[in-house]
């Protein structure tokens, strides 16, 4: 087990913690490709809900700068992403997607999935926040903090407009509209 030292201003000085925080770095990394499939897979069915997919559009950008954020920690940590981790994740996002194409209320599902992915991504990147900070690297808090706001953002944004989306998925039902989608 490696020594760790705890100095004045509450960081971990160990290998171990410098690879933990890499870790968790690569893997938000991975979360943000994901993200990337789940919404592009949105994106490429929505026909209906032009409400949604302008937020995905624009959710889209932001998740594109996060994974630069994440590269450019990475280069600073002299890693790299992991590419298992980006993989599989990028297969999961599709997966998921994929599922949810064969339900008829299809929107609702991909909408829940959403808002919780939202509150995954929150969570991640406060944990990402912690690890900086224990780890010796808060120089990275910043980029974290910026990410995090816009997860925020995203899942209020998402979460607000459920009742709304519901209504107008049974509306369009109840037309004989292509609802699912």
């Amino acid at each position: 087990m490696a020594y760790t030292d705890t100095n004045a201003t509450g960081s971990m000085n160990s290998d171990l913690a410098m690879q933990q925080y890499v870790m968790g770095v690569q893997s938000a990394h991975a979360l943000e490709k994901q993200a990337t499939q789940l919404i592009n897979r949105q994106l490429e069915r929505i026909e209906s809900y032009p409400e949604v997919a302008a937020l995905l559009q624009q959710h889209l950008a932001e998740t594109e700068a996060q994974i630069q954020r994440l590269d450019t920690i990475l280069g600073e940590l002299g890693s790299s992403p992991s590419m298992i981790k980006d993989l599989a994740t990028q297969m999961s996002g599709n997966m998921a997607a994929i599922m949810h194409t064969v339900m008829s209320d299809e929107i609702m599902k991909n909408h829940f999935a959403n808002v919780a992915f939202e509150a995954f991504e929150q969570a991640t990147y406060r944990s990402l926040i912690a690890m900086a900070q224990a780890a010796g690297f808060p120089q990275h808090v910043s980029a974290y903090e910026a990410t995090l706001a816009e997860e925020e953002k995203t899942f209020s944004t998402l979460l607000g407009m459920t009742e709304q989306l519901t209504v107008k998925f049974m509306q369009l039902s109840a037309e004989g509209e292509q609802a699912k989608r």
